[in-house]
């Protein structure tokens, strides 16, 4: 009798052993099916809304080379042939440093103006174990005027050429086909016309997505400009437009009342009202190159 006792104890304990080993692998493996952390991509599919950034950014390696036209008025009527006569253009390239990081510069006709970028997340919109509801990026650039001195009896300064600006993005994918943003943004004039115009213009960016199919989406930006605007002068920059995307390329169709095609041009120029149609038609053609495949480039 004591023998069998025994010996059911000893198969009761190594049940035990068995049931407990048994839940422990399965309390593993749930931790293993805990959903990994994934970025949210494609929120754009351009690191530029129409006008101003967005929050997407190029992969790592990759160069986005862009071209942006800006033509004359529409209500110049069939004589110039609704604006298509007259054009500003800027060319641009742009590169992926890595997942959260790029840079990029360009040359405007407007003014004959160079300028160049940095702009960086520290936080980015992600979903599953550790995520966060939305991106985060701040973007640093500079503008230099290349146009002949207005006066050049007088003594001029090379500083007087230069504008800076910096912006906070903050945007959120909201669905897989709904997209909005939020961009505060500081614009520094070193030199401005008069007395009165102060040299920093305070602005807030609003820009969205809207996908219509898969491979065509509506998109807008408009820059409420909190001081420095002059009544009858200066207006606020509003552009709309349609993305059509192509393979590797991305051609987008929009109308402006902003001639200028960097932040300082079309925040501190824009001298067109949308309310008495005073729009420009324009197109901004993106084609993507993978150039670098480099493992130090991966995030």
């Amino acid at each position: 009798m004591r023998k069998n006792t025994l010996l059911l104890i000893c198969l009761l304990g190594l049940s035990t052993t068995q049931i407990i080993a048994q839940e422990t692998d399965l309390l593993k493996l749930v931790g293993e099916d805990k959903p990994k952390k994934e970025y949210v991509k494609y929120a754009f599919k351009s690191p530029r809304v129409i006008n101003g950034h967005s929050m997407e950014f190029l992969a790592p390696g990759t160069l986005d080379f862009r071209i942006l036209h800006r033509f004359g008025l529409v209500s110049q009527g069939f004589d110039n042939l609704f604006g298509l006569d007259q054009a500003s253009m800027r060319l641009g390239f742009d590169f992926g440093l890595r997942r959260n990081l790029m840079f990029g510069f360009g040359r405007s006709t407007f003014k004959k103006e160079l300028d160049g970028y940095v702009k960086y997340a520290p936080l980015q919109q992600s979903t599953g174990e550790g995520s966060f509801p939305v991106t985060v990026a701040l973007v640093g650039g500079m503008t230099m005027n290349t146009l002949p001195w207005a006066d050049p009896t007088i003594k001029n300064y090379f500083s007087s050429r230069l504008a800076y600006y910096f912006q906070t993005i903050i945007g959120r994918k909201i669905s897989e086909g709904f997209t909005l943003q939020l961009s505060p943004t500081l614009v520094h004039n070193n030199l401005v016309a008069l007395q009165t115009q102060p040299n920093d213009i305070y602005a807030v960016g609003f820009g969205g997505r809207a996908k219509v199919s898969n491979r065509v989406a509506l998109t807008w930006d408009y820059f409420y400009v909190v001081n420095g605007i002059e009544k009858g002068i200066n207006y606020h920059p509003l552009s709309v437009g349609v993305d059509i995307e192509t393979g590797g390329h991305v051609f987008q169709l929009h109308v402006s009342n902003a001639a200028g095609m960097n932040e300082r041009a079309f925040i501190t120029e824009t001298t067109n009202n949308w309310s008495k149609g005073e729009l420009r038609f324009g197109f901004n053609l993106s084609r993507v190159f993978q150039i670098a495949k480099n493992k130090k480039l991966t995030p």
